[in-house]
């Protein structure tokens, strides 16, 4: 049995084809080959098909499948105008990373997930906000993501403004009303605060557009890639976390595996800008240096930017094994969102 990847030229051959069938399957093999480097026309070998595929689907998928059904209850129920327009946006797709790390941590932890829910619904509310703007004209100006039309494209640049405002005061409110301990989800709010704000996501947006079209440095590049993407990602391992007794002792090593897994993760996205397509990335290709937007490839070239990648994603994992009993989950987790696609 032979199965294509038409948009990028991937023939993926052997049972793998069969079995590799969805558009995100599909994002995770070809993310591992540019990752890698294999060239664009390569036949991929069946094994290779089928480690992604594993890659793909555990233990990510099981963390997929419990967000998907809280954020659908979370969300406001469908049939209005500002409603509809927040579940398009929040419930169109998305590998969830920052709730699968939220859920990893805190199954690492022993936190059981249910007290949980409300945290990795807010992180994902707070990320479905900020794409959300990022697309809109003033922003970055893309009328494609997630395989479909941004959200001031589906509706109107008025109500994606509002959807994403809404979406942004839900995180909070859903943290507040969370079943933890008053303190507990004090600390929540204040982390997931920190984490989106002037000095976390919305500081690295205002960085990166404000050096568009300028040379950078590889610590001012990563500076602003620390808060834009980064912070979202540190704050996912702290709310898994903070509801655990032993969460203090363990908060620096959290904020090192942060830190190394957002400068990886950037480093890929910023790969894949400047060598995948528009079909396989479920949004604009080519956006970044038509822009002039600062970049690792940009900056350092392919070459040196995945060994950047590998030294971070090597770091991430060294990090996390340092966590209670090694961290398993986490582990498990970052082997097929990093190790395994390097």
């Amino acid at each position: 049995m032979h199965g294509y990847l038409p948009a990028v030229g991937f023939a993926l051959r052997g049972e793998g084809a069969s079995i590799v069938n969805t558009l995100e399957s599909r994002l995770h093999v070809v993310w591992y080959a540019i990752i890698h480097g294999a060239n664009q026309r390569d036949t991929i070998a069946p094994e290779f098909v089928l480690t992604a595929f594993i890659f793909m689907t555990e233990p990510l998928a099981r963390y997929q499948t419990r967000i998907e059904t809280a954020l659908s209850r979370a969300l406001p129920p469908a049939g209005e105008r500002l409603a509809d327009a927040m579940r398009y946006a929040t419930l169109g797709g998305g590998k969830r990373l920052r709730a699968a790390l939220l859920y990893a941590t805190a199954d690492d932890f022993g936190v059981p997930p249910d007290s949980v829910d409300a945290a990795a619904c807010a992180v994902e509310a707070i990320h479905a906000y900020s794409l959300i703007h990022d697309d809109l004209p003033a922003m970055d100006d893309d009328d494609l993501r997630r395989g479909r039309p941004s959200t001031h494209r589906a509706f109107d640049e008025a109500t994606a403004i509002l959807a994403g405002d809404a979406l942004n005061t839900l995180a909070f409110a859903l943290l507040a009303n969370s079943p933890l301990p008053p303190a507990t989800r004090l600390a929540q709010i204040q982390t997931l605060a920190d984490a989106a704000g002037w000095a976390g996501m919305i500081g690295g947006q205002m960085g990166d557009m404000a050096a568009t079209g300028k040379t950078l440095t590889l610590p001012q590049l990563q500076a602003i890639h620390r808060g834009k993407t980064g912070a979202l990602i540190r704050a996912a391992l702290h709310l898994g976390a903070l509801p655990a007794a032993d969460y203090a002792a363990y908060a620096a090593t959290l904020d090192e595996l942060g830190e190394h897994l957002g400068i990886a993760y950037q480093i890929a996205d910023d790969i894949l800008d400047a060598t995948a397509n528009s079909a396989i990335l479920g949004k604009t290709a080519g956006k970044d240096a038509a822009q002039g937007k600062n970049t690792y490839p940009a900056l350092l070239g392919l070459d040196e930017s995945r060994a950047i990648f590998a030294e971070h994603s090597a770091r991430a994992q060294a990090a996390a094994t340092r966590l209670p009993n090694g961290a398993p989950h986490l582990c498990a987790l970052l082997a097929r969102i990093i190790h395994r696609s390097h």
